[in-house]
């Protein structure tokens, strides 16, 4: 699927009248409330009927709910805006542009927020807009690379073992090659053994589908 296609599926789902649970609506995030996002209140739902209306597969719609660990990212960047300001910005696996629209909010000169599904390029690029920030929106895979940015800031990325084995080294790459990199993680089970420390612990209120709990304990960590 084409980006231009996925934003006009977007801004057509953001402009379709009528309510429910899954319809996108501009709503605040619980944890960093200077910050609005399209967001559906049931994703599976948004996935379900998009899935039927396209009569084919797509990808998961994580871009469409707000995750704990990028909610505690946003905050540390809003609350520590020197992190940010002035400087050149990555956010790894963006979803729906969360952290970095934070960056941009706390002065970031460049923000540039990556994620491989072209949903969540579309939902950058709407979130921006409603946030009245600069983000560019990229779709490339950048794992094996090295980023140019300054800091390079990563929410709910190692929320799966495969994806943690790939993400993981470009973390650690990239800190060797002098970039500041901070990790927003509620420990789904991938965190390294060592090789990380703690910078900052928030409970996070958490709205993503299938948790049991009404705050999860989030760490923002950074490569030792």
């Amino acid at each position: 699927m084409s980006r231009q296609t996925a934003l006009a599926d977007l801004e057509q789902e953001i402009a379709a009248p009528g309510g429910g649970p899954d319809r996108l609506r501009l709503v605040g995030t619980p944890f960093v409330p200077e910050v609005r996002l399209y967001l559906a209140e049931d994703a599976i739902l948004w996935w379900a009927r998009m899935e039927a209306a396209a009569g084919r597969s797509l990808p998961p719609p994580y871009w469409a709910s707000v995750w704990a660990g990028g909610q505690a990212l946003a905050r540390h960047l809003l609350d520590h805006p020197e992190l940010a300001a002035g400087r050149r910005v990555l956010d790894l696996g963006a979803g729906s542009g969360l952290v970095a629209i934070a960056a941009a909010l706390a002065g970031a000169d460049q923000v540039i927020a990556n994620d491989i599904d072209p949903y969540a390029v579309a939902a950058v690029t709407v979130n921006a807009r409603a946030n009245r920030v600069r983000v560019t929106a990229d779709g490339a895979d950048l794992l094996d690379g090295v980023t140019g940015a300054d800091l390079l800031v990563a929410g709910d990325a190692l929320y799966d073992a495969g994806l943690a084995a790939r993400v993981l080294p470009y973390l650690r790459r990239c800190a060797a090659h002098g970039v500041q990199v901070l990790v927003g993680d509620p420990d789904r089970g991938h965190l390294p053994p060592d090789g990380l420390e703690l910078v900052a612990s928030y409970p996070v209120p958490t709205t993503e589908p299938s948790v049991d709990s009404p705050v999860r304990r989030v760490q923002v960590l950074r490569p030792r």
